[in-house]
């Protein structure tokens, strides 16, 4: 499985960005996709993930201005990050895994200025 991630970039606060993900190769139906991110100093950590079926877990810390949704037939997943905040700012990880492996993106930088 391939992962092609694009979106990112600066914003001010309060600004809002989308990510978007998508996976090509062999893709079982039954996955879980999301996000990940990792600032400066810090260990990668989960922001939101959701599962084929719906379920969807999200960082306390992005609940109410995070929101994450999948398009099951075309493989995609998408961050919709709102109210952005300069603690966001980090390189965010698309994630891939099934029952198989575990799959990472290339990272996206997402840069909140004060």
């Amino acid at each position: 499985v391939q992962l092609q991630a694009s979106g990112g970039g600066l914003v001010q606060a309060g600004g809002s960005l989308r990510l978007s993900c998508a996976a090509s190769g062999s893709v079982f139906s039954i996955n879980v996709m999301g996000w990940y991110r990792q600032a400066p100093g810090k260990q990668r950590e989960l922001v939101a993930v959701i599962s084929s079926s719906g379920i969807i877990n999200y960082a306390d810390s992005v609940k109410g201005r995070f929101t994450i949704s999948r398009d099951n037939a075309q493989n995609t997943v998408s961050l919709q990050m709102n109210s952005l905040k300069p603690d966001d700012t980090a390189v965010y990880y698309c994630n891939f895994r099934d029952t198989r492996f575990v799959q990472w993106g290339q990272g996206t930088q997402v840069t909140v200025s004060s």
